[in-house]
């Protein structure tokens, strides 16, 4: 009879175990998707061709940097999610509501151009990669523009962001191609346990480089926007934080093999590359054609992913800013300004890469400059926000999370200053 009941409450913890476990699973799917999105579209085009210059021209040396720079980009994205689900608002409703409308709107200007410069150098990815399978940019580009645009325009939050999901699945292509150019696993253990640290100028601002493309201004206001456009609330803040640490480890993961694959194959044998077009054409005869397409499928995933988002990102911002309607929910006529800056985005954006004689190298390059330049501003508001009580309550900081903060935005600030005196002094 004991045995009999003992095993039926066992039966019944288990059950109720079960069930509490398969509910949490459920719910976190159900709430995820901001901090993956956000993390993994900035390996786009831009950063894709970073990580395969530091792989080219510096081997493993650079794989270290990986570490510090995943727990930099959890404490940043953490945050942003934190005020987003908290607060209910965007970043730049928060910035213009504590500091006013003038420094908004400058600020705002700001963030425009650099976005416009990123949205460029993505549809130039779109060409690069297209042009790898023998299909002009003349075709590519208009025909990219336009699916990105129907899918945002015609969609709402919720299917819009399984596509983007998706798309971060074929970032695998990555991993695949990584493991096909048969790597030295113990020389790439070895580069982790011995991190070297160069003081050459070229060493130093690749370094610079590959923590400046990892963390970008429009990120934080993209994932905020995208956390309450979702309709997160501070209940569901332990998965929102998952969402953020598991997209910030994953977007790593990808750049890990691409410096990795980089590295082995074209390092190893002497290639020198300019783009990541040019280490995809490189990889075929070292690591397989398969792994040159891999590489080339994964840029056109990346570009066309990078291509969605950071319009979406410009309209959320600027919208929010001026107090606009600004959610992927509403249709256009609902949300005329929020559209009309996405639309504007898309079709500028592609429409300069058809442009004959564009300085795209110049337009790519400054973005990226302009980029470090106002990310520790973005940073500072940050940090200012997430510790005002009256936005926050009792979710602001602990002091032990301010400590570790401000000395990441420091060392970031110092890190993109040093990015920016490199850029314009060392031609």
């Amino acid at each position: 009879m004991v045995e009999n009941l003992t095993g039926t409450f066992r039966g019944l913890w288990q059950a109720f175990i079960g069930k509490r476990v398969w509910k949490s699973i459920a719910l976190f799917f159900a709430l995820i998707g901001p901090g993956i999105i956000t993390s993994n579209v900035d390996n786009d085009a831009g950063g894709i061709t970073t990580y395969s210059l530091a792989g080219s021209e510096y081997g493993l040396t650079l794989l270290w940097t990986l570490i510090p720079i995943t727990g930099a980009l959890i404490i940043i994205q953490e945050m942003c999610a934190r005020m987003g689900v908290v607060s209910g608002k965007g970043l730049s409703d928060l910035i213009r509501e504590r500091f006013g409308a003038r420094i908004t709107f400058y600020l705002m200007i700001v963030l425009f151009l650099t976005n416009l410069g990123n949205t460029i150098s993505e549809f130039a990815g779109v060409a690069a990669s297209m042009e790898l399978f023998g299909v002009s940019r003349h075709i590519s580009v208009p025909i990219s523009a336009a699916i990105v645009w129907w899918l945002v325009v015609k969609g709402n939050y919720k299917s819009v962001e399984k596509v983007f999901l998706l798309a971060c699945v074929f970032y695998l292509s990555y991993i695949i191609s990584g493991f096909m150019g048969k790597p030295d696993w113990h020389a790439i253990g070895t580069s982790f346990l011995k991190p070297t640290v160069r003081l050459d100028t070229g060493w130093l601002t690749m370094a610079v480089g590959v923590i400046g493309t990892t963390i970008a201004p429009w990120m934080q206001f993209y994932l905020q926007s995208s956390v309450v456009d979702k309709g997160l609330k501070a209940e569901d803040y332990q998965y929102t934080r998952m969402d953020v640490i598991i997209g910030s480890v994953t977007v790593n993961v990808v750049a890990f093999f691409i410096i990795m694959l980089c590295a082995v194959t074209l390092f190893q044998n002497g290639i020198r590359i300019e783009s990541a077009k040019d280490a995809a054409q490189a990889l075929a005869p070292l690591a397989g054609e398969y792994a040159s397409w891999l590489f080339a499928f994964g840029l056109l995933n990346a570009s066309l992913f990078a291509a969605s988002i950071l319009p979406i990102s410009t309209a959320y911002t600027i919208c929010e800013a001026f107090g606009w309607e600004s959610s992927l929910n509403r249709k256009f006529l609902e949300a005329p300004q929020f559209y009309g800056l996405y639309s504007l985005m898309v079709f500028l954006g592609a429409g300069i890469i058809l442009l004959p004689d564009m300085p795209l190298i110049t337009i790519m390059y400054y973005s990226q400059v302009i980029n470090g330049a106002i990310l520790p501003v973005i940073l500072v508001f940050m940090l200012l926000l997430v510790n005002d009580r009256k936005i926050m309550r009792e979710y602001t900081n602990s002091l032990a999370m301010n400590i570790v903060s401000w000395l990441t935005v420091a060392i970031l600030t110092l890190l993109s200053l040093t990015m920016i005196g490199f850029a314009l002094f060392s031609k």
